[in-house]
């Protein structure tokens, strides 16, 4: 059935006028005056269904009135012309659509109390009748006022992966684990407007600024949904410099693939992730991870013996040549219809994590013991985790979700596997956006001052500006910083002006920008764990011994970091913990560790921290097991949630 439902607008006055007429009795018809209310209106909904060909035709509507707690179908109406073809059961499935995604309690409808056709159709979708409402409609006319309680029913099956596509009754594949709704639909169905747990896959005829392909993209993203291709990565396909700098990575892919090509040229049609031409499948995956369309070209060039990517240009439906159609559905149907784990292996686990490390890391967030707590607690779930390391990248689809417990950083290889999981489905600790927006002290202090967080007095250097001449006013010490330091490495106190110049142009020969700072001294740091915006644990971090810093990298022996307390979250200041609710806030809602320290009765945050350290015997000392037991329930929540199991508060309560 190729039929698609939107919001009306009112130009459709006309229609709905002639709807009413034709489908109701004078006396249960809405006048002129109250459909353009009703259209005008936050309270109700009006929803045209229209059929998804090249006429256009409408069909019929679908009158909502939304209560707090209830949803009321004031009225489903179809043309005559068009009725008994399934137009009907479809607007009544799109309410208990919209009821079940908007967290309705009931559904609430009045028949007239002579339709008794009406009446024992809506009894065979569930709606019990509640009583009669005596001259309903008008004098002698009562109505039947029935219910159907969402809550005691099971959670309608929501359609994750959606098509957006200018004609929808061109795309004849079946079988494919998405539905294939019109740009008109996707714009104007308020089930696509208020829901976030859609996966947008956009197909449209062009991608070009301000057609509907662009648009759609930018909707999505607004709504907060997953899109396929976003704005960006359409942009961005048109910047070459862009193009050869997210490519850099592969590039022995790149020329090992292609290394018996004879010629100077070659182009890949890449088809959801995958391409029809064999011994090329692994590269199409690579640059797909890369570069994440659903469908898009890449032209090569040989120059000097080495290939390179000479242009990317992204490809809709239209434009996919004739013979390569059927390896777009059959590519499609795997890409849709795909696995995330490996039944026969993880068959008595409900979900299956991957915990990233690196076995042989000096400092790494979490020691072993505390690693196979971890372990212990998943089990205790009912979920497997396994131990991952660098070399296993390509098992990334294969689990549910991702966990990072090495020590994270944009330039290597924990990022790509954390925005690889992300775009691969998995849910993620620390998700891509937490890893850049933690290792960057600049993107802190910015977003910090705009909310008015405290932090230790800051100016950004920039190399091409700097003046000398700025340091003879500054007030010594002074603590320099990259700007993606972390683990207290990149950082460095000095004490004066000479000081203070000569570490500068060390730093600018690594980074184009430095965090200058003022030197706050306190006996300890506050560090406060943080997860889905709730504190996990608390700790004083003291300075290492003889040292201003918590790490001191320079210690000779083991004894190269300070001692730590940990402390039950109702002993710290309630204006520590306030203020690391905020400041981690404005990063996400993910795992992270506040550092702060409390002068004079003043809080400043002196970072968020992304992959904060939780070791056995230190941050676990309070909460002891409990500790990992919340972290791996986060994750069971946030899987539940992705696979549209479950709705949560980030508060740890189920709703």
């Amino acid at each position: 059935m190729n039929i698609g439902v939107r919001k009306s607008d009112i130009e459709d006055i006309g229609f709905l006028l002639k709807l009413e007429e034709e489908s109701f009795p004078s006396f249960q018809r809405s006048t002129k005056q109250s459909l353009k209310h009703g259209i005008q209106s936050d309270f109700q909904e009006i929803l045209i269904a229209e059929t998804d060909d090249m006429n256009r035709n409408q069909v019929g509507a679908l009158v909502l009135f939304k209560y707090s707690k209830s949803l009321r179908i004031y009225s489903i109406a179809i043309l005559p012309e068009f009725q008994k073809r399934g137009y009907g059961d479809y607007l009544l499935k799109h309410a208990l659509e919209f009821a079940n995604r908007q967290h309705y309690e009931k559904i609430l409808i009045e028949v007239s109390a002579k339709n008794t056709a009406l009446i024992d159709w809506y009894k065979t979708k569930g709606f019990k009748p509640l009583g009669i409402i005596d001259d309903y409609y008008c004098e002698g006319e009562a109505a039947l006022k029935m219910e159907l309680k969402t809550r005691g029913m099971p959670c309608l099956k929501r359609t994750s992966n959606v098509i957006v596509i200018n004609q929808p009754y061109k795309w004849t594949f079946k079988d494919i684990n998405a539905k294939v709704i019109s740009v008109k639909e996707y714009i104007n169905n308020p089930i696509y407007q208020t829901n976030t747990d859609f996966r947008i896959f956009n197909l449209c005829s062009s991608y070009k600024y301000q057609t509907y392909g662009y648009y759609v993209s930018l909707l999505a993203s607004a709504r907060g949904q997953r899109i396929i291709p976003s704005t960006i990565t359409i942009r961005d396909f048109g910047i070459l410099n862009v193009i050869h700098s997210a490519a850099y990575d592969i590039e022995e892919q790149i020329n090992s693939s292609l290394y018996k090509e004879k010629g100077n040229a070659f182009t890949l049609n890449i088809y959801f992730g995958q391409t029809k031409i064999k011994g090329y499948n692994f590269l199409a995956s690579k640059l797909h991870q890369l570069f994440e369309a659903p469908l898009f070209k890449v032209d090569f060039i040989k120059h000097d013996e080495k290939w390179m990517i000479k242009k990317l240009k992204v490809l809709t439906l239209n434009k996919v040549p004739e013979p390569d159609l059927n390896s777009v559905y059959e590519f499609a149907e795997k890409y849709f219809n795909k696995k995330r784990f490996n039944n026969t292996k993880l068959i008595n686990y409900k979900y299956d994590i991957a915990v990233l490390v690196d076995p042989k890391e000096a400092n790494s967030p979490s020691c072993p013991k505390a690693l196979e707590k971890f372990k212990s607690a998943a089990n205790r779930k009912g979920l497997y985790l396994e131990f991952i390391t660098k070399k296993d990248i390509d098992k990334i689809n294969e689990f549910d979700a991702l966990f990072i417990r090495e020590t994270t950083c944009v330039n290597n290889h924990t990022y790509e596997f954390s925005r690889m999981a992300y775009a691969e489905g998995l849910v993620v600790l620390d998700d891509p956006w937490s890893i850049l927006r933690c290792s960057n002290k600049i993107y802190q202090n910015e977003i910090f001052k705009k909310h008015k967080i405290l932090t230790p007095e800051t100016n950004i250097l920039t190399k091409n500006l700097f003046d000398k001449k700025v340091l003879k006013q500054m007030n010594y010490p002074l603590v320099l910083k990259q700007p993606d330091s972390a683990f207290s490495l990149g950082v460095i106190k000095v004490d004066d002006e000479d000081k203070a110049l000569k570490a500068i142009t060390d730093l600018f020969k690594i980074s184009d920008m430095l965090v200058c700072q003022e030197y706050m001294y306190s006996e300890f740091d506050w560090r406060i764990g943080i997860i889905d915006n709730t504190p996990l644990f608390a700790c004083k971090y003291y300075m290492s011994k003889d040292h201003w810093q918590i790490y001191n990298w320079k210690g000779d022996g083991e004894e190269n970091s300070g001692d730590s307390e940990t402390l039950s979250i109702e002993l710290v200041p309630d204006i520590v913990i306030q203020t690391a609710l905020k400041a981690s806030a404005l990063i996400g809602d993910g795992l992270y560790g506040v550092d702060l320290k409390m002068i004079d009765g003043k809080v400043y945050v002196v970072e968020v921290n992304d992959n904060p350290n939780i070791d056995a015997d230190i941050e676990d000392l309070v909460l002891k097991d409990k500790l990992y037991d919340q972290i791996i329930e986060s994750i069971y929540n946030r899987i539940e949630i992705s696979k549209n199991v479950q709705r949560i508060d980030f508060r740890n309560k189920q709703k």
